[in-house]
């Protein structure tokens, strides 16, 4: 098999949106910069915004206060992209999975764990909830800046199916693990179900105003080489497919966290345009085996940036120096943490720009 990543070919017409250009093979520095839950807690402004809503889903399916999430972290750090305030869970919601996202303890679902189970998700039910995330996708694109880009995402299939299936997220997924081992034809159903949700999800923000996605598979890692491919790098492959049927120029990011060496097989299965490195992967790795062959996105840990201080900067000047001249977007290993303050998010941005 050839685990060779596709070489970098789109054509982008908008190219005055700086985040697009490394996905037409140009090598800007300084490199494109925004962060994974930029919009978030870590924001004073964000959390009299959360005070709104009666609910972490009200404020997602409520498009003006989504939509003013979403703007908060570009107004106030000046990023290269907006990513839509919502949440990887909409898509069992929206498919009439009992889903609810507890502050402080994270989300609660209804468990989906037989073949009988899959009776109670209807991707024909989803067009409600999509359509108000949709909204704040239109109402975002009419506000930001021209140049400034905005990211629709889903969370990949495993990723979604092991909250679905346990019902939380645990220390290794592992309810999920066990069905795909134990029954992976009405698993498979799930996931299929779950690939098709996710296509339709994200056609739909493409259209209302999205020009680059992202997929986020977080718990990627719980699996290694013949189960990785068959539950990770395959249904990701067949989301990409089926969205570049519609939407051929747009690129597509792939986050599988905690793959480490596997990400190569990940890049050259799925036919995504650009991966998201996390954090525990060596600098030394992507420069040697995806820089130049992939867009390459990443890799600073959350934690240094909650830190801040010299660390962090010697940190961002060794990942600018090992990804120089090629075509890459600075970005986190994850998100940013809670605790982080702004003001160290405003200095990594200067830093970044500044090129040190």
């Amino acid at each position: 098999m050839n685990l060779e990543p596709k070489p970098m070919a789109l054509s982008l017409p908008s190219s005055h949106r700086r985040l697009l250009r490394p996905f037409a093979g140009v090598a800007l520095s300084p490199p494109p910069i925004w962060f994974m839950r930029q919009a978030g807690r870590h924001l004073p402004e964000y959390r009299a915004l959360r005070a709104k809503a009666a609910s972490f889903f009200d404020l997602c399916y409520t498009p003006g206060l989504a939509a003013e999430a979403t703007l908060q972290p570009v107004r106030r750090y000046g990023l290269d992209a907006a990513i839509v305030f919502s949440d990887i869970l909409v898509v069992p919601d929206a498919l009439g999975q009992e889903v609810e996202l507890v502050e402080g303890k994270g989300p609660r679902l209804d468990p989906i764990r037989t073949k009988s189970d899959l009776a109670r998700l209807q991707v024909d039910a989803t067009r409600t909830k999509f359509g108000r995330v949709f909204e704040t996708v239109a109402r975002v694109r009419r506000e930001l800046p021209n140049d400034t880009s905005l990211i629709g995402f889903c969370g990949a299939p495993w990723t979604v199916a092991t909250y679905m299936v346990g019902g939380e997220a645990t220390a290794d997924q592992g309810a999920a693990r066990l069905w795909a081992r134990t029954d992976p034809v009405g698993f498979g159903q799930l996931v299929d179900r779950l690939v098709e949700a996710s296509v339709e999800y994200l056609a739909g923000q493409v259209a209302a105003g999205a020009d680059v996605l992202q997929i986020f598979d977080t718990w990627a890692g719980a699996l290694a080489g013949e189960e990785l491919e068959r539950w990770v790098n395959a249904p990701t492959k067949a989301i990409v497919e089926r969205v570049k049927e519609r939407c051929p120029a747009l690129p597509i990011i792939g986050f599988p966290r905690g793959v480490g060496a596997q990400v190569t097989a990940y890049a050259a299965q799925t036919g995504v345009d650009g991966v998201g490195c996390d954090a525990t992967m060596p600098l030394e790795f992507i420069a040697r085996e995806l820089s130049g062959k992939t867009v390459v996105q990443g890799n600073l840990d959350p934690a240094l940036l909650a830190a801040g201080g010299v660390e962090m900067e010697r940190q961002v000047a060794k990942i600018l120096a090992a990804l120089a001249d090629r075509p890459f977007i600075f970005n986190l290993g994850h998100g940013i943490l809670p605790q982080t303050p702004p003001e160290n998010v405003a200095q990594l941005v200067k830093l970044v720009r500044e090129g040190k």
